[in-house]
């Protein structure tokens, strides 16, 4: 029986139920510095030291229990946020940020699919956790509750040989197999885990220089960081935001509900109620148009058998191109999806017995031109059939005389996109979501993410839910966002900033400008302690993109190109990213299978 906590009524009946039981963010503390949950270990007592208190940390704490190691271990968890939930999904941050997936796609427990070599230990996902609607988009604040409890949980089924001592503190830098934190404190490790998550990073020059622009003209500019972190409150008047993506939409929210205006539905859909105090939003990116949003409806026709083309085993060992070699595999495994659940969903679309077409389908390569002649025969209508580059720039080309010209169209495109994610007859989108998700799983053991392809994979998978998109309709008929469109550009003159696109001939005058969007991960710029103090003497390297150099099980690679047998890097940071820490269930997820490889290689560190 798993504990359920329900979410139902408000934000404030959330806190008050973890305030009655006497916990902040789902672990009992007595107040800031450090707490343990005893256990009985004795003798020869062997560390680990985890920094980073988050979803990843938690998982791998899970995956140590799950394998039950019989050697007296004290683990040490640092991180000044609560633990399970960490910095980026902590209870302390607006209740108007909300999560990117639905309550029952999410979890942070292995089940069925699950093919590591540790045990699988099933756990209820969020949606079983409370009992909000499976299908809602939570709060990030309930998303936070989920993972505390979730901490909690893992240490309470952790062996009485092991121990495990929560510091509210910042590590400040690692010297040997010393670990020093900002309270004063230092402990041993054994082992090193550094379980960072997300990370802070000093300036790209570029944005140094708009920095001081905007200090020296008297005008607003926000870096890249992480929204639910941004002071926002000196952000008024003409306010151009660059990035389309998920920051954009946290930055909207925050900058005109959480100013006090309001949505009211009426007879013509939804509308914005100002309230005076917000800015006027300019915003556009590469693409020019925000991410898809997620999609409301179930598959019509059976599950797509995945992998089927991609399998990342048969391509281990090969010297690969990922836009020569590997994307083409990818984008046909894609277009599987899509195309069986069109075929087997939606009969009444196509032209011909869904096993005459996947013969075909599955001897030729995708980009071909009998590929072409194939989708042109099978399907009908062009706007059925799958096209990646479509998709990836759908402004390419395109051109408006004037400003408001693009306004309704951009409106016009976002409306439809809206719809056809609420509407079962494009359900064949589902079934390329679906696909998407295995690609992403066996790229992550294959190679390092090219960086075209997460965001290809974000803009068409990670989107925002569709709710949030009516809301940008809503303020754009209000005159609060303005569109800039694709391919945008910002230049800092005197006394501002301007900006415009490839999509009209308009510019834009304004006061401020937002970095809608995350700092970039490097490691010659990055703002963690921990990560100065290694890269200052050599025990940590980055490759050319600037991530931190990790081998295949994780362990830390240092400038000459040696493991660190006893030092280990976890996340998006490093070259062995996993993205997400929790995720969909039934889907074999590479962060499970990396927390448990991780789990095993600490314990055989550490002699058990």
């Amino acid at each position: 029986m798993h504990t359920r906590i329900s979410f139902a009524a408000t934000t404030s009946t959330e806190r008050d139920l973890l305030a009655r039981a006497g916990y902040r963010g789902g672990v009992r503390v007595e107040g800031r510095g450090s707490f343990s949950l005893p256990s009985n270990g004795k003798t020869r007592m062997r560390s680990l030291v985890v920094i980073g208190g988050g979803p990843r940390a938690a998982g791998l704490l899970e995956r140590i229990a799950a394998q039950s190691p019989t050697l007296p271990l004290a683990v040490h968890v640092v991180d000044p946020h609560p633990p399970g939930a960490g910095r980026v999904w902590r209870h302390a941050q607006s209740p108007l940020l909300r999560m990117n997936s639905m309550a029952e796609d999410v979890t942070v427990f292995t089940d069925g699919s699950f093919d590591g070599l540790g045990p699988i230990r099933p756990g209820p996902s969020l949606a079983e956790w409370t009992d909000i609607d499976p299908t809602s988009f939570p709060s990030r604040q309930v998303q936070s509750t989920y993972l505390a409890w979730f901490f909690d949980h893992v240490t309470k089924s952790l062996p009485p040989n092991i121990s495990v001592t929560v510091h509210q503190a910042t590590a400040l830098k690692v010297v040997g197999n010393r670990v020093w934190l900002d309270n004063g404190e230092s402990l041993n490790a054994d082992v090193l885990v550094l379980a960072l998550g997300h990370l802070d990073a000093d300036p790209e020059p570029e944005h140094r220089k708009l920095a001081e622009h905007a200090s020296e003209h008297g005008l607003i500019y926000v870096p890249p960081l992480y929204s639910a972190d941004a002071d926002l409150s000196a952000v008024t008047g003409d306010v151009v935001l660059r990035g389309f993506g998920l920051a954009f939409i946290d930055l909207m929210v925050l900058l005109t509900e959480g100013r006090g205006g309001r949505y009211v539905r009426g007879q013509e859909g939804l509308s914005y109620v100002p309230s005076g105090a917000e800015p006027t939003l300019y915003v556009g990116s590469r693409r020019g148009v925000p991410y898809h949003s997620k999609t409301g409806y179930r598959l019509q026709g059976t599950r797509p058998s995945l992998p089927n083309f991609f399998v990342a085993d048969a391509l281990q060992g090969k010297e690969l191109d990922f836009r020569d070699d590997v994307w083409p595999l990818m984008a046909k495994e894609i277009a599987w999806g899509y195309y069986h659940e069109l075929f087997t969903g939606h009969p009444g679309l196509v032209r011909m017995p869904f096993v005459e077409f996947a013969a075909s389908f599955t001897d030729l390569p995708w980009y071909s031109e009998e590929m072409r002649e194939l989708e042109v025969l099978a399907v009908p209508d062009p706007a059925d059939r799958i096209d990646f580059e479509r998709l990836d720039r759908p402004l390419a080309g395109v051109t408006f005389a004037s400003a408001e010209e693009f306004q309704k169209h951009l409106r016009a495109y976002v409306e439809a996109d809206v719809a056809r994610r609420s509407d079962p007859r494009h359900s064949a989108d589902l079934g390329a979501f679906l696909a998407l998700l295995s690609v992403y799983g066996q790229l992550a053991g294959l190679m390092p993410f090219d960086g075209w392809w997460h965001g290809y994979f974000s803009y068409l998978a990670s989107g925002p839910p569709p709710d949030r998109l009516e809301e940008l309709l809503a303020l754009s008929r209000a005159g609060i966002v303005r569109f800039l469109g694709a391919d945008m550009w910002v230049d800092a003159v005197e006394g501002a900033f301007v900006a415009g696109s490839a999509t009209t001939p308009d510019v834009v005058r304004a006061n401020g400008l937002i970095e809608a969007r995350l700092p970039t991960h490097s490691l010659s710029r990055t703002a963690d302690p921990v990560l100065r103090s290694l890269r200052a003497v050599g025990d940590v390297s980055e490759d050319a993109a600037g991530l931190v150099r990790v081998s295949p099980v994780g362990r830390l690679i240092n400038e000459n190109g040696d493991e660190d047998p006893a030092r280990f890097a976890v996340g998006p940071y490093t070259t062995g990213k996993a993205f997400a820490a929790f995720a969909r269930p039934h889907t074999n997820a590479p962060a499970f299978r990396q927390n448990d490889v991780l789990a095993q290689e600490i314990l055989h560190q550490l002699g058990d």
